[in-house]
């Protein structure tokens, strides 16, 4: 493996680490990256606790979902998501899967999710639902083929989140960073909507507000990303350092 794709793995690893310590991953849930340069290959880890990623976990897959080198190592059986956004999105360069707490209750009610502060702006005023139900009838709610994966993509289109009915959300991003604000400050914007709900009638933002603040910059998603990751452990880089 060279330089740059460890670096890239223990990237990958971080990520996970982050979305944990802000609420977004708990023992379920992946995040993927595409290998940059490439329109075939995308790094996800191998199954495992989350919460234990270091850069060695991480496998190169294809786009059909399975480890370009053979592996005796346990899948996530959900994989095929990663595979089907980005073979729908050239422009897509890392997806998270989650089922945050803060999301999940607009996955099992008719409440529609919207956008309700600057920070979440960017999901913009219409948040897409895929239903399992809808093309599958009753299953086990995993996304475990093709099918089931490229109809999850048909319905994230050109969004940056779709909710998935009963079961959680996916969310992608043009890098792994911004990605990581978006599921982070999306888990947000829903509970400052939950909350609000609360004390009075929901007040979004418009589409105008919307195209306006919605428009991420570097040097935020930067500011985020480091001070996320200033707040974890230090033990964290030691067990990367270990596992290496």
């Amino acid at each position: 493996m060279d330089d740059a794709l460890h670096a890239l793995c223990r990237e990958l690893a971080l990520a996970h680490h982050i979305l944990i310590d802000q609420g977004v991953l708990e023992a379920f849930g992946h995040i993927s990256v595409r290998v940059p340069g490439t329109t075939d290959s995308f790094l996800l880890p191998a199954a495992g606790a989350p919460a234990r990623m270091t850069a060695a976990d991480m496998l190169v897959f294809g786009m059909n979902g399975e480890p370009i080198a053979p592996t005796d190592a346990k899948l996530f059986s959900e994989r095929f998501i990663h595979a089907a956004i980005y073979r729908a999105r050239p422009e897509v360069a890392a997806i998270c899967h989650h089922h945050s707490p803060s999301i999940m209750p607009f996955c099992i009610t008719d409440t529609p999710l919207r956008a309700v502060s600057q920070t979440g702006s960017s999901m913009g005023t219409e948040i897409p639902v895929w239903d399992s139900r809808t093309e599958f009838g009753d299953t086990k709610l995993l996304v475990t083929t093709d099918e089931e994966a490229d109809s999850l993509a048909r319905a994230l289109g050109r969004a940056w989140m779709v909710l998935m009915r009963r079961h959680g959300a996916t969310v992608v991003g043009t890098s792994l960073q911004e990605m990581v604000f978006r599921a982070v400050h999306y888990c947000r914007d829903a509970d400052h909507q939950l909350r609000a709900a609360a004390l009075g009638p929901i007040s979004p933002l418009s589409a105008a507000e919307c195209a306006l603040a919605g428009q991420l910059r570097a040097e935020p998603v930067a500011r985020c990303w480091e001070h996320w990751k200033a707040l974890l452990p230090s033990r964290l880089n030691d067990n990367q350092d270990q596992a290496e």
